[in-house]
């Protein structure tokens, strides 16, 4: 599994957050929400150290990862979080 994080969805997370440079950021697997890989549930975030990280990308000092637990959500796939013009908001692309 590959975790890919574009500049322009990490800038939307670093000023929409206040994240300080050398911030990590967990994409961990929540019920409810739209839009997610399985049904009923969906993807969220929380700023949180890494213990087991199944994938991980740093973008502009910003540390994102997924943990081992959260693997099973994915069935094999990979994530691309881009940012939406149009929505003006991270999109979760799974491939």
């Amino acid at each position: 599994m590959n975790l890919n994080v574009t500049e322009e969805a990490a800038n939307w997370y670093k000023e929409e957050l206040e994240l300080n440079d050398e911030t990590s950021i967990r994409f961990f697997v929540r019920y409810g929400g739209v839009g997610g890989l399985q049904p009923g549930l969906s993807l969220a975030i929380k700023e949180e150290d890494s213990s087991e990280p199944i994938a991980k990308d740093k973008v502009n000092q910003i540390t994102f990862f997924i943990e081992a637990d959260d693997e099973w959500y994915f069935d094999g796939h990979s994530l691309t979080v881009q940012y939406d013009e149009k929505r003006q908001e991270p999109e979760f692309i799974y491939e």
